[in-house]
């Protein structure tokens, strides 16, 4: 097991509960979710409890995650767009943390299963069309129907625009999934390859610099994708909620 790349995302129940005959045991999953939410609510917490008028290295990240977000949805889904700030920014938080944790030997990505990930897609995408008809009624179908398209061509545009629009929870749950999921593999895959080879003896140990060295590389590479698949994340939902907000094109 040791060196099995698609163990590290088993599920394994901690505590079994069934209910029902459903089961709603607690598994590491669960655990790890719960400590994702814990870790940045207390970041949040400890960096602005005490917030001074020369801020702190730390107020600084939160202060600059807050403008960071900020500033992005504002350029996304304009002055309006800030009613979803909270939303936004605690999405953000939650992949981002989430990522970092799954980073740590022997920790879970929970971004690494596509269900968690798809569940925060239908909640974005969710939220759009729950929004989008609250505040525009049937106005909001105008999202399908772009303006200035000939009478000619609109069944076959509108067609078009309602596949993509069902893909979005797709595609955005599955970018973040795939990237997590390959990253990891590949960074399992080359550790065990140090292992085992330096298991061989001094020859083995001097082949094993190679595999060391992407190791490194692709851990350096893992941290920086924890970061980008976080902001990309945001910023597609971002995009989707600025649909909501201006359905017309």
């Amino acid at each position: 097991m040791a060196n099995d790349p698609i163990h590290q995302f088993q599920i394994a129940k901690w505590i079994p509960i069934e209910i029902g005959g459903l089961d709603f045991s607690f598994t590491n999953s669960s655990a790890f979710m719960v400590a994702t939410v814990v870790a940045a609510g207390a970041f949040l917490y400890l960096t602005t409890s005490s917030r001074g008028l020369v801020p702190s290295r730390l107020q600084s990240v939160s202060e600059m995650s807050y403008e960071f977000i900020a500033s992005m949805l504002r350029d996304a889904a304009g002055n309006h767009g800030m009613r979803f700030f909270p939303f936004i920014f605690t999405l953000f938080m939650f992949v981002l943390v989430a990522n970092l944790l799954g980073l740590f030997p022997y920790f879970f990505t929970v971004t690494s299963h596509i269900i968690v990930t798809f569940a925060l897609a239908l909640l974005v995408i969710g939220t759009v069309v729950v929004y989008g008809f609250y505040k525009h009624g049937l106005g909001f179908l105008k999202l399908f129907v772009p303006s200035g398209v000939p009478v000619v061509i609109a069944p076959l545009v509108v067609a078009i625009e309602v596949v993509s629009f069902l893909s979005r929870p797709i595609s955005l749950s599955v970018r973040l999934f795939a990237n997590m999921l390959a990253g990891h593999i590949a960074l399992k895959v080359f550790a065990g390859f140090v292992t085992s080879m330096t298991a061989l003896g001094i020859a083995g140990a001097a082949g094993a610099v190679l595999p060391l060295a992407l190791t490194v590389a692709i851990t350096a590479l893992e941290l920086l994708m924890a970061f980008l698949q976080a902001y990309v994340f945001v910023v597609l939902s971002c995009m989707y909620i600025n649909d909501a907000i201006h359905p017309s094109h």
